[in-house]
């Protein structure tokens, strides 16, 4: 048994799979909000003030913030605080905050996330409906909205590129503000000539592109010119997540228009760390969130033994919650969360996935780009992963071939923006 599950366990004895899930009554259970912050911003008022009035007991976990600037703020909007002198990494930090919680319920928030305030009563109700359901997430949206804009250009082949491209665009405003960067959409990435700028993003020449606007009457150029906008939209974060059949974790409708394709409730394969409601009683079953993976696949990787151990994952587009993605990570360019991504996603699969799957991966792997980088600690943290695994095992009441047959491939292509087929993504990097 982990040491991770002891405190649970000692509080709330897990059920058998089959008996009575909860050693308390729905609908009286208190409820805890875990919210780690290690790099705090303006966000982190916005994300207490959503969820305060919604549960019993917030905790701030202060993941070794300058100047305890992660207290300070934690203090005055009336949450419950926690400070760690160094960053734990979000795993360390939602742990050391569970293990202070009293709740019979558990809300993850991220402390760059705002939540609806129906999110807490419309999951326990969720919670409340069947036994067997590990965690329910909500229809997690990227916090701003986005203005939609369609060039229809026929894509070509440039000077013997191989990618299918449409325009060049060397500057995007929104009310005379750059926002080339934060485009999304049918875009690559920011490209610069030697030896620097100027620089550009060619378009797919296919898909519309999004950019941060607050509404259709927002003025926006695209290289000093005036554009269309079409609609005004919300964009998807996660809408539940999956695994590809490489192994990777992904966001269900990740960046797609939320235009009623992501209504139906269902079941997913994963939860998402930025948002989700759980119970003691299944953390107590499953166990904590792994702390030697610092940051990212976490979640992916607590979601899978949610499955093996035979309970399922929730998606209820009933409610919403914004998040600004990126926030207090650094966003995907960032090499630590590229180091921790790859690594990371190795290390979820030696403790949970088939083994076949498993030697494929770690063979591929030596190939990949990211091979230098976290070759040296695989050689250490691959061999403690295995040896997890064997004591993992013991909650199992489902194969990881069984799993893996489930849900590897379910979920990685949606509706595209338009309703025109569907699209794949293949992560890279986490998004959330």
């Amino acid at each position: 048994m982990s040491p991770e599950s002891q405190l649970w366990i000692s509080r709330h004895e897990p059920a058998r799979v089959g008996s009575a899930p909860y050693a308390f009554d729905m609908g009286t259970a208190t409820t805890s909000a875990i919210v780690v912050s290690h790099d705090p911003g303006r966000w982190l008022t916005r994300c207490l003030t959503s969820i305060l009035d919604q549960v019993n007991e917030v905790i701030v976990v202060d993941n070794g913030s300058r100047d305890a600037a992660a207290t300070r703020t934690a203090s005055r909007a009336g949450a419950r605080t926690v400070r760690s002198d160094v960053n734990l990494g979000f795993a360390g930090g939602v742990n050391l905050g569970l293990r202070l919680a009293t709740g019979d319920v558990i809300a993850l928030l991220n402390d760059d996330a705002m939540a609806d305030p129906n999110w807490i009563a419309v999951s326990k109700a969720q919670l409340a409906c069947a036994p067997d359901i590990a965690a329910v997430v909500p229809k997690l949206l990227l916090a701003d909205r986005y203005a939609e804009i369609r060039f229809d250009d026929v894509p070509r082949r440039v000077d013997g590129d191989p990618r299918a491209l449409g325009r060049c665009l060397y500057d995007v405003t929104v009310a005379g503000t750059d926002r080339l960067a934060d485009a999304l959409g049918g875009l690559y990435h920011i490209e610069t000539g030697p030896p620097g700028p100027p620089r550009w993003r060619w378009t797919n020449g296919y898909d519309p592109i999004y950019v941060p606007a607050p509404d259709t009457t927002t003025a926006v150029c695209c290289n000093g010119e005036p554009v269309e906008v079409s609609a005004v939209v919300d964009l998807i974060n996660n809408a539940g997540s999956y695994l590809s059949t490489e192994g990777y974790g992904g966001d269900y409708g990740y960046e797609t228009p939320d235009r009623g394709a992501f209504d139906r409730p269902r079941d997913c394969f994963g939860a998402s760390g930025a948002a989700l409601v759980t119970t003691a009683d299944v953390l107590g079953r499953i166990g904590l969130f792994a702390n030697s993976f610092f940051a990212y696949y976490e979640d992916t990787d607590w979601s899978w033994r949610a499955q093996l151990a035979g309970l399922r994952i929730r998606y209820e587009p009933g409610v919403t919650v914004r998040h600004l993605r990126g926030a207090t990570a650094g966003g995907e360019g960032n090499p630590r969360v590229r180091f921790f991504a790859a690594r990371n996603r190795l290390l979820m699969l030696a403790r949970n996935a088939p083994i076949p799957v498993i030697t494929t991966q770690l063979w591929a792997a030596r190939h990949s780009k990211s091979w230098p980088l976290i070759r040296r600690s695989l050689v250490k943290r691959v061999p403690e992963a295995l040896g997890q695994r064997q004591r993992l095992a013991r909650r199992w009441r489902r194969s990881p071939e069984e799993v893996w047959r489930k849900w590897a491939g379910a979920g990685e292509r949606w509706p595209r923006s338009g309703g025109d087929g569907d699209i794949t993504h293949v992560p890279d990097a986490p998004s959330a």
